[in-house]
């Protein structure tokens, strides 16, 4: 209750001017959610800079990321290298800057400044803004808000009995609503269903939108998940391992079934292991999964990509954990061609389209 009157009080304040929120130098793009973790929020950044590098009137832009780099030790603004650690930098910035080495990525708690530092050192002239949506002093000028499937918003509970950290009213703020982690054979039928349970009307599939409670048009657009191929952690990792029948799963991520699920369709998961959102890795942490590891003969270890992120720092690492290590990288995708056109039009009309440039 104490929570929510916070929440309900900055929100007052915002929406009746007493706080002020003001604009980047350059254009924004805002990727965020109100709940902790697990909408996928990396891959989706990664799926909107693959789209503005592939739109012809982008070419030439200077695109740049900014995120709060969640975790990390380090403190200020921070340009993110290729060889650098999660310890430093953090987990997703990091994996960002690994599948996307020509942009650059850049790290800052305070994304006004971290913003003024990208146009004026490293010429930036769009920026997509990694988990900013809670960040009310920086106003982006397209706001897309992530929402989980297996888990709607009005069906959670704001902190610390549900997962939500922000006001579950506060999706219809946003200029695009995303649904992730849908089925690939999602009918028409499925989406007016997720319409409805986000309080929304009048879904139209052919146009990918939908009302608002207030009456304000909004798009809406659904997304699955896609697991790529399978690689080695470490550049001297055996690439067998791969194809062994057996593998011990570890994650840090909010919900590791459809990993597992997924798994299950080239080897057999004998031992699962979850720790923490985020978990900084530990030398004891690597003898525990070796430990699991070693109750199965010749079994491989397997990771996400964001875990990985965190074991490239590690010193010392043992030889056999390094062999046996693979990790399976994912990518988002939109449920139909037609959703990703409608969306890649909003890129257009409302970055390159407007007055904005």
């Amino acid at each position: 209750m104490i929570y929510r009157l916070i929440l309900k009080g900055r929100d007052n304040a915002y929406a009746k001017g007493r706080r002020k929120s003001e604009n980047s130098p350059v254009p924004t793009i805002c990727i965020g959610n109100v709940t902790v973790g697990g909408t996928g929020k990396t891959p989706h950044t990664e799926m909107v800079l693959g789209l503005l590098e592939d739109l012809d009137c982008f070419r030439g832009y200077s695109i740049a990321v900014l995120s709060r780099g969640y975790k990390r030790r380090s403190k200020g603004f921070l340009e993110v290298p290729e060889d650098g650690t999660a310890r430093e930098f953090g987990d997703e910035p990091l994996q960002i800057k690994k599948n996307f080495p020509d942009v650059c990525v850049a790290v800052d708690k305070d994304r006004i400044e971290g913003c003024r530092r990208l146009v004026k050192e490293k010429n930036a002239n769009l920026i997509v803004l990694d988990d900013a949506f809670q960040y009310r002093k920086l106003k982006a000028n397209l706001n897309i808000v992530l929402v989980d499937s297996t888990r709607p918003v009005w069906k959670d509970s704001l902190l610390p009995f549900g997962r939500l950290r922000d006001l579950p009213e506060r999706i219809y703020e946003a200029d695009c609503i995303i649904v992730t982690k849908c089925s690939p054979d999602i009918e028409d039928a499925d989406r007016e269903g997720f319409a409805a349970s986000l309080g929304l009307k009048d879904y139209d599939s052919y146009g990918g939108e939908a009302t608002t409670p207030s009456g304000k048009r909004i798009n809406l657009f659904f997304t699955k998940i896609e697991y790529c191929a399978p690689e080695m952690v470490f550049p001297d990792g055996e690439p067998r391992y791969i194809y062994c029948q057996k593998t011990v799963l570890f994650s840090g991520i909010a919900n590791d079934a459809p990993l597992r699920a997924h798994l299950g369709d080239i080897t057999r998961v004998v031992a699962s292991m979850k720790f923490p959102d985020h978990h900084n890795y530990s030398r004891k942490d690597i003898r525990k999964i070796l430990a699991k590891s070693g109750k199965h003969p010749v079994s491989s270890i397997a990771t996400t990509q964001k875990d990985a992120q965190r074991l490239y720092g590690m010193r010392k690492t043992p030889s056999e954990f390094r062999n046996k290590l693979f990790m399976v990288p994912i990518k988002a995708a939109f449920c139909s061609d037609k959703e990703q056109e409608l969306f890649r039009n909003v890129l257009r009309n409302q970055l390159y389209g407007g007055s904005l440039f």
